[in-house]
């Protein structure tokens, strides 16, 4: 979800940007936004990446039982953005 509101507004400052004739000072010029896009993109090589996670306790359960393995629970609190 962060990657996506992330993404939504690099797009909105990014078509600002593009809409402006002079754009104000601190906006996003279209290097910078390609360059962000690139080092925000998904990279496969990421440990993390190539866990199954799942997004059902139950189905996590059931698997988890019958493969013999622990359960990881990621679980917090407050707003996904961190904007409590």
């Amino acid at each position: 979800m962060r990657r996506f509101a992330l993404s939504v507004v690099l797009l909105i400052s990014f078509c600002a940007l593009v809409a402006a004739e002079d754009p104000p000072p601190g906006l996003l010029t279209p290097e910078d936004f390609l360059t962000l896009h690139k080092d925000l993109a998904k990279c496969p090589e990421e440990p993390w990446r190539t866990i199954p996670w799942k997004t059902s306790v139950l189905e996590g359960q059931r698997i988890a039982a019958v493969e013999g393995k622990p359960i990881f629970i990621w679980a917090m609190d407050g707003h996904p953005l961190g904007c409590t």
